[in-house]
């Protein structure tokens, strides 16, 4: 189906008593050389975030024998013990957003998760480490919430794709930079000995990984103050000062309920394509390890391969897919969705294979289509929100989108996969057939919900 109108026409937002609404001129968007500027900023950052979120993966067997944890144990590490704040914060956090400067709120979650990270390094039980990570969750909260709707008020909607795209670059980027550190690194950071740091003392090798990162986010905050809050462009609501006011939860609820399958064809593909990159990419490492019989440095070998070509593949389905939304959106009034359903089709029988594989070459090649997949929906996940959401519910909704997102796909996915492992299989070489059921039963739910929530999405779009 062809698209007549390649926008969606956004709900006016009639001034509540007292306030008076106020509107962003089209011509007042910032200049594309300083937005472009912004861009690659923002880009460094979430490659950090990311970096500081997946490393751990990296660190999963040193850390269950350093601590004497379990599969499940070391799961609420990587997805519940971070996404506990970030899912709880980040709705209060875009509801301020909508308000307040977004710029600082980033700044401010830099600094918080750096300081969390550093935290990491420091723990010296299994209770400790829990509660730094919960930290670093934290401090992501303020990260998207802030960032998405700025990247809206600094580029218009026919090339907020690409502009997403290169954003959601820092995904790839960091992923792939910390299984490539990690697996050169392997043998040292899984190395029993300690290293001695000035001032600090003794302190194992991966607990100094994780300090040095803390570190280095406390540079990006320096260069976080180079960057402007922009003007927010479309219709908005202020009170008779000026000042920009939140919309009442109610509005923001009924929106969402009169458009609640649009929403969950756009919504329940990324949960699951969540579900399926934090809970099969934190185990990918431990995979290595267990599934191939390969020595502490051949894992770390076939884990920094695997980290370039993931970083390649997520870097080109990243890329490929904001110009592929902007594309498909400007010729097919579900474009949007069109995008999400190529991802889920790269991305789920790429992740339910690999693990099938009965080589590691094997398995690394046909992690590529998933990486592709996996950027594909990256790029294509927010930029669909943003396409259809109203100016002044995109900070809240965005927030939302990423409470959702992280709580069932984040917290969950690395725990369903070590529940099957423990309690299912019983065995930690079974982790391959963990891998397969999870993937494939979610990839397919994905698709299921992007089939029945098409005709909804169109009829959004040409009714808001």
């Amino acid at each position: 189906m062809r698209a007549t109108d390649t926008h969606a026409t956004e709900p006016a937002l009639d001034p509540a008593p007292g306030l008076v609404a106020g509107t962003a001129a089209g011509p007042d968007w910032p200049r594309p050389a300083y937005a472009w500027y912004v861009v690659c900023v923002l880009l460094l950052i979430y490659i950090l975030a990311y970096i500081d979120r997946q490393v751990l993966g990296v660190l999963v067997e040193p850390i269950k024998r350093n601590l004497a944890i379990s599969d499940t144990q070391m799961s609420l590490l990587l997805g519940f013990a971070f996404a506990v704040f970030y899912t709880i914060v980040g709705l209060p956090m875009g509801r301020l957003a909508d308000r307040s400067n977004r710029r600082n709120m980033v700044v401010a979650g830099v600094a918080i998760w750096s300081a969390a990270t550093s935290l990491c390094g420091f723990a010296r039980n299994y209770g400790q480490l829990f509660a730094a990570r919960m930290g670093v969750g934290l401090g992501e909260a303020c990260l998207n919430p802030a960032v998405v709707p700025m990247l809206s008020d600094y580029f218009p909607r026919h090339r907020l794709g690409r502009a997403m795209g290169v954003y959601m670059l820092g995904v790839s980027i960091g992923g792939g930079l910390a299984h490539i550190v990690g697996g050169a690194w392997l043998p040292v950071l899984s190395s029993p000995d300690l290293v001695q740091l000035p001032v600090i003392g003794l302190i194992r090798p991966w607990q100094a990984l994780l300090l040095f990162l803390g570190l280095t986010g406390f540079l990006m905050v320096a260069l976080l103050l180079t960057v402007r809050e922009p003007a927010r462009q479309g219709q908005v609501r202020r009170d008779a000062r000026g000042r920009l006011v939140n919309l009442p939860v109610r509005e923001i609820v009924a929106h969402l309920s009169r458009h609640r399958m649009a929403y969950m064809a756009i919504g329940w593909p990324l949960v699951a394509s969540a579900m399926m990159t934090f809970g099969v990419g934190y185990w990918i490492p431990s995979f290595f390890q267990r599934s191939f019989g390969l020595s502490t440095a051949e894992a770390g070998q076939a884990l920094a391969t695997y980290g370039a070509i993931s970083m390649v593949s997520g870097a080109c389905g990243v890329i490929g897919g904001g110009f592929l939304v902007d594309w498909l959106g400007s010729r097919y009034s579900d474009g949007h969705l069109r995008t999400l359903l190529v991802g889920i089709l790269l991305l789920a029988p790429g992740y339910a294979l690999f693990a099938a594989m009965p080589t590691p070459n094997l398995a690394i090649a046909v992690l590529v289509p998933a990486g592709i997949g996996g950027g594909i929906l990256q790029a294509t996940g927010v930029t669909t929100l943003m396409a259809v959401v109203p100016t002044q519910m995109k900070s809240q909704i965005a927030a939302l989108y990423f409470f959702i997102v992280n709580l069932i796909g984040a917290a969950l996915g690395p725990t369903l996969i070590a529940l099957l492992t423990d309690n299912v299989f019983g065995a930690e070489e079974a982790l391959r057939h963990s891998i397969t059921i999870v993937a494939a039963a979610i990839g397919l739910t994905a698709v299921l919900a992007l089939i029945a929530g098409r005709g909804a999405y169109r009829a959004m779009l040409h009714t808001e």
